[in-house]
């Protein structure tokens, strides 16, 4: 690799910002480039450096920009250069070319906005499938280790959540909103305008949908956050306990993560 996609790579990191590096680690035959080339793939589509052009290339990308969408972290791609012709590759090259993909930079969370009996249920369920998850409440007897041992919990005012780092939302968050009343709720899908999350759900009836909703339009929240929220959140299981809810959330969001046909789902579910 050379230094300078080297160094670009660590300034990435240290900023906290995500990208995938693509090296090609083996070639056979007739190959644009040797074992070794590296480049970048950031989350816009632009890359620094290259492992050959042509179709290749742009395939790898592709790749690279479905592991940021999804959270995955590595993927080793194999291709073979003789199945495209020249006019389709841009080269004339019959080798074969092998790919470690590699993401850095942040990584798929749970976020969940209310420590009461369901957010303690998904916060175990989610850590339980692997996930980093944080559950924040402004009431410290519900959001404590003690109480939630699992993932990391956050007690402050909802307004310094956000602002004061302590939850740092990014493409790579699915946003879980369960408090304990409408106005709160309110407040922080409020609060998530204009926020780059990859999912957010809201737990309710439709009464209480429809009342959050209404209540936001009026403070002027863009009609066009509130349509992105999944609610009523979660799969129709018809689930019934917090255990149950929370299954029904957590496979909704591995749902959204894989690019699964939701709405296909919710006809099946519903016959």
């Amino acid at each position: 690799m050379e230094r300078a996609l080297l160094r670009r790579l660590t300034e990435l990191v240290e900023a906290d910002k995500e990208a995938v590096l693509c090296t090609l680690i083996e070639e056979r035959g007739s190959t644009p480039r040797e074992a070794g080339a590296a480049m970048l793939v950031l989350p816009d589509g632009t890359s620094e450096g290259t492992i050959g052009g042509g179709v290749t290339e742009h395939n790898v990308t592709q790749r690279a920009l479905a592991m940021m969408r999804e959270g995955r972290l590595t993927e080793l791609y194999r291709e073979s250069l003789s199945s495209y012709g020249v006019a389709e590759s841009g080269a004339i090259c019959g080798g074969e070319v092998t790919v470690f993909l590699e993401r850095y930079g942040r990584s798929l969370e749970i976020v969940i906005f209310g420590a009461g009996h369901l957010g303690r249920a998904l916060a175990r369920l989610a850590d339980a499938a692997g996930f980093p998850v944080v559950t924040w409440d402004d009431r410290e007897e519900f959001a404590n280790p003690d109480n939630i041992p699992w993932g990391r919990t956050l007690t402050c005012p909802l307004s310094e959540a956000l602002e004061s780092g302590r939850i740092c939302l990014h493409n790579m968050s699915f946003v879980v909103v369960a408090t304990r009343g409408h106005s709160l709720d309110s407040d922080v899908v409020k609060l998530l305008e204009k926020q780059p999350c990859a999912y957010i759900g809201m737990l309710g009836s439709r009464n209480k949908i429809a009342f959050v909703r209404e209540r936001l339009l009026k403070e002027g929240v863009a009609e066009s956050h509130l349509d992105r929220i999944y609610q009523p959140i979660g799969l129709p299981i018809k689930s019934e306990t917090p255990e149950e809810i929370a299954l029904s959330i957590l496979a909704e969001i591995v749902a959204v993560r894989r690019g699964g046909d939701l709405e296909h789902m919710r006809a099946i579910l519903h016959r």
